[in-house]
């Protein structure tokens, strides 16, 4: 049992001593309502101030780069788009001399001597 315990402390002794375990001074919001002088409680204020403009800095930063970068891809996606109706252009250029008629266009009136369809009925009047 003596042997058990001692293997226990002798792997939990790295542990309860390591730097790691010390109390650090970790940047961040601190509550300063706890601090009892007014020099304390200012400095305490003023730490979180400095933490938030260094946290703005940085995510100004941090968008300002992807910003940036959705900038230069959107000049390549235009020149990509440019170069791609350039192409079109010139395809449709080489496939109208290969035509031989042009097509008729839709609004064209039709010929005078086409007779009307048997279908259509002849006007109604009224006949009271």
């Amino acid at each position: 049992m003596a042997g058990k315990l001692m293997i226990a402390l002798a792997l939990l002794a790295p542990l309860l001593w390591s730097p790691a375990a010390t109390a650090q001074d970790v940047p961040g919001i601190e509550i300063c309502t706890v601090e009892k002088t007014m020099e304390r409680r200012t400095s305490c204020l003023q730490s979180n101030v400095d933490f938030l403009h260094k946290s703005l800095d940085k995510a100004r930063l941090d968008q300002q780069q992807k910003l940036d970068a959705a900038r230069a891809q959107i000049a390549a996606l235009s020149a990509a788009v440019a170069a791609l109706q350039k192409q079109l252009a010139e395809l449709q250029a080489a496939q109208k001399p290969a035509k031989a008629e042009p097509a008729p266009a839709k609004d064209a009136a039709p010929p005078k001597d086409a007779s009307p369809s048997k279908d259509a009925s002849p006007p109604k009047t009224d006949a009271k």
